[in-house]
Parts: C-alpha cells; sequence; structure tokens
C-alpha cells in the first residue's frame, strides 16, 4: 500500500486508477489510502455539473476539459452514473459522449456509480475526488446523474456547482425553484441555438430576483457594486434577450440592495457546447467565482462544512453497518416481522431492542468521562 501511495504521489497514473478501484470497491484498506492522502489534498478546484437528463452535461465536460488542456491544465474528470440494479455498477457509457479528450493522459476519466445514493453521490465518489487531488490534478470535475432535484450532495463536495437548464424546459425550471436553485453558483443554458433559449434565460432570472427579494428587471447579474458577482449582464453569453444596465443603475440610485449584493449573484450562461461555443464564458465565471471564494473567504467557510457533512455520512455508514450485524445476531429480520404481522410487538419496540446495545456502550462511554 505504501508503495501504491508513492506511486500515485509521484503522478503515475496506472496507481491513479487502482486506488480508485480500491476505493470505489470499499476493499480492504482502503479507508487507510484515503487517511494517507488526506495532507496531500486543497489544492485542486472542483467543479459539479449537474442539471435535468438530455440537457448536455457530459458534452460540455468533454469540452471545458479540452479547453483547461488548452490552456496547460491538468484535468481529472468523475462521471457519476446511474447504479446497476443487478451488479450496482455505473450503466452507462459517458466516455462516449467525452471524445475530444481520449489519448490525452493528462485528462484522467473515471465513470462511477450513484450506488442507489439519492443525493446523486456516494462517499465513494467524495474518495475518488481526494485521490485525484493528490494526485496533483488542477482542475476536478464532477458529472452527476442528472435524476431531478436529488442532485444536492454535489454541493456537498464541489467548490462551484454549475447546473444545466435545457431551452425551453418550462417544467424543468418550475423544478428549480424546489432545491436545485440554492446550490447553483452558475447557471448554464445550453444548447443555447434551439428555440425557447431566451425564455429559459429569462425565467432564470426571475427566479433568482424573486429568490433574493428583488422585483423582475430591477438588477442584473451583478448585485449592486459587488466585484464578484458573475459575469457582465450584457456580454457574450451571458444570457442577452434583456438589458438590464439601466435598470440596475436606477437601482443603485435608490440605494436598492438585496442579499446576494454582498457576495455572489449566480450569472445566466448560454452555450452550445457542441459547438464550443460559450465555453470561454463558462471558464470565465468558473475564475471569477474561484476568486470569490478565496478574497471573501467564503472556501473555508465550505470546506468547514464539506469536512462536517462528510463526518456524519461516515458515522452513518458505520452505525448501519453495526446495526446492520446486530439484526444478523438477533436472527435476522424475518423474525422481527412475523412479530410485528402477528400484532405481538410494533416497530419501535424492535427497533429499541437492536440499538439497546449501542446506546448501552454510549451511555458506558458517557459514564466514564
Amino acid at each position: 500500500m505504501s508503495a501504491l501511495i508513492d506511486d500515485l504521489l509521484a503522478g503515475k497514473h496506472r496507481a491513479l486508477a487502482r486506488v480508485i478501484s480500491r476505493i470505489e470497491n470499499r476493499q480492504p484498506g482502503y479507508r487507510d489510502l484515503v487517511s494517507q492522502l488526506h495532507d496531500h489534498t486543497g489544492s485542486a478546484d472542483i467543479i459539479g455539473i449537474t442539471g435535468s437528463p438530455g440537457a448536455g452535461k457530459s458534452t460540455l465536460v468533454d469540452k471545458l476539459a479540452a479547453t483547461y488542456r488548452d490552456r496547460g491544465l491538468t484535468v481529472g474528470v468523475i462521471a457519476i452514473d446511474p447504479a446497476s440494479p443487478f451488479t450496482g455498477g455505473a450503466v452507462l457509457g459517458d466516455r462516449i459522449r467525452m471524445a475530444s479528450n481520449i489519448g490525452d493522459m493528462d485528462v484522467f476519466f473515471r465513470s462511477m456509480s450513484a450506488r442507489g445514493t439519492l443525493g446523486g453521490l456516494s462517499t465513494a465518489t467524495t474518495d475518488a475526488v481526494k485521490a485525484l487531488d493528490a494526485f496533483g490534478k488542477d482542475r476536478i470535475i464532477i458529472e452527476t446523474v442528472g435524476a431531478g432535484q436529488n442532485e444536492i450532495d454535489i454541493v456537498k463536495t464541489a467548490d462551484t456547482v454549475g447546473v444545466l437548464v435545457p431551452p425551453g424546459s418550462g417544467d424543468d425550471v418550475q423544478m428549480l425553484k424546489a432545491g436545485i436553485l440554492e446550490i447553483a453558483d452558475i447557471f448554464v443554458v445550453n444548447k443555447a441555438d434551439l428555440d425557447g433559449a431566451d425564455r429559459t434565460v429569462q425565467e432564470l432570472q426571475e427566479m433568482l430576483q424573486y429568490q433574493d427579494g428583488g422585483v423582475p428587471g430591477t438588477t442584473g447579474h451583478h448585485g449592486t457594486g459587488d466585484e464578484f458577482t458573475g459575469a457582465d449582464p450584457t456580454g457574450p453569453g451571458a444570457g442577452g434577450g434583456t438589458d438590464h444596465g439601466e435598470a440596475e443603475t436606477e437601482a443603485e440610485a435608490e440605494g436598492e440592495t438585496n442579499a446576494k449584493s454582498e457576495g455572489w449573484f449566480p450569472p445566466v450562461v448560454e452555450t452550445v457546447a457542441k459547438d464550443e461555443e460559450g465555453i470561454e464564458d463558462v471558464l470565465g465565471v468558473l475564475a471569477d467565482h474561484r476568486e470569490y471564494l478565496t478574497s471573501s473567504g467564503e472556501q473555508t467557510r465550505r470546506r468547514q462544512t464539506r469536512y462536517a457533512e462528510e463526518i456524519r455520512t461516515l458515522v452513518q455508514e458505520d452505525v448501519n453497518e453495526l446495526v446492520a450485524e446486530e439484526i444478523d445476531r438477533q436472527g435476522g429480520l424475518e423474525g422481527f416481522v412475523e412479530e410485528i404481522l402477528a400484532k405481538e410487538r410494533d416497530p419501535y419496540e424492535i427497533t429499541d431492542q437492536l440499538l439497546d446495545p449501542i446506546q448501552e456502550c454510549v451511555d458506558e462511554r458517557a459514564g466514564t468521562d
């Protein structure tokens, strides 16, 4: 294991692939691997790309990776696919849709399974990101499954989250109100050459302004007077269709401010990823957000939250395993179910019985302290 870690830190891609395989398959010793990698993490910029199926996430990720490579940066890509109900493995072939970087060893691509997690990411994904970070990748891009508003776990892993919305998707925009809206640092209306793109951009802007306590048309992508609030709303790829400059000036003159004017207001960028249109605009916003995170101290706060969530998740996983072992020790669930069906006991009573050994240990530890 020590030699494997040394090879990974030395930049050997074969070692990186082996480490991620051990992590994904939860092979014995994988926790020690991740623990040893932890001290070497923290340098990469981690970008999450999510959105509804068919929005063009894989194509956008492919073009972003290719452009980063043109700039001399190394890239790691993790594509989260739905889990097979039979093997638990990934069932889609994102590699097919990411053809621009085939043969480039400085773009490391890996498909991973969501393994049934509602948030679209598994714990293994977080650990794999650490491996890519320790390896020395400059940019790590995570593409989520894209199954709707469950795609929220990405905010616990990525520094910057981009949400893709296809044009003419009124239902998708309505869905965003229920959850994903809050996690986006940038909205991308991909396939902007199709009908309905301008309307989708307008709907997103209006939703963001309502969420921010403003009135549609009174502010642009910038908050009022903050340099870290997204791209110029009158610039290329910024949505077009509506001139917010004059209204924004009026809002400033009236002294109006909103909650996000002191921080980051998510811009809406239009792209046609398959033709590489708008890719530079997306990268520009990503760079702006990276600067904002660093200068505002938000990067530190997000990482504190991230590690707190990771601890909670790992504790929950381990406790679940302990409970599963206790269920097996007491003869399995079937006997308990029969008792419930016979009205001899109820689920709460059985749950208390199963958790009693753990509770006793906790109480004993608390008593000794």
